[in-house]
């Protein structure tokens, strides 16, 4: 992928969630909503504040996110479907337990 987001903006790939089953039924793909979690790919340099000094953004790539449900904009690029959003549109970093445990 051959993309790099603006200022503030970051570049986020879905992550699916796993099969789920109802009572023994499996949920269509048309009557599941959308994740709303993300691994981001792609991040903007940063947000200029009043003065015009750069402000670094708090995520990076291959940070897990929570966004909103109905954040960001859906973009296709090379037959994969991404999100450009906004970084104050995170929600949350999630932490990695596996990584913790190594430290």
């Amino acid at each position: 992928m051959n993309i790099r987001p603006l200022h503030d903006r970051i570049v986020v790939k879905r992550i699916e969630e796993e099969e789920s089953k109802v009572g023994g039924l499996f949920i269509p793909d048309s009557a599941k909503e959308k994740p709303q979690q993300g691994e981001v790919v792609a991040i903007g340099n940063g947000k200029r504040n009043d003065e015009g000094k750069l402000i670094p953004l708090d995520v990076k790539p291959g940070d897990r996110i929570l966004f909103g449900k109905y954040s960001g904009s859906d973009i296709r690029l090379d037959g994969q479907e991404y999100l450009i959003m906004r970084e104050d549109e995170v929600l949350g970093v999630l932490d990695n337990v596996a990584n913790k445990a190594k430290a």
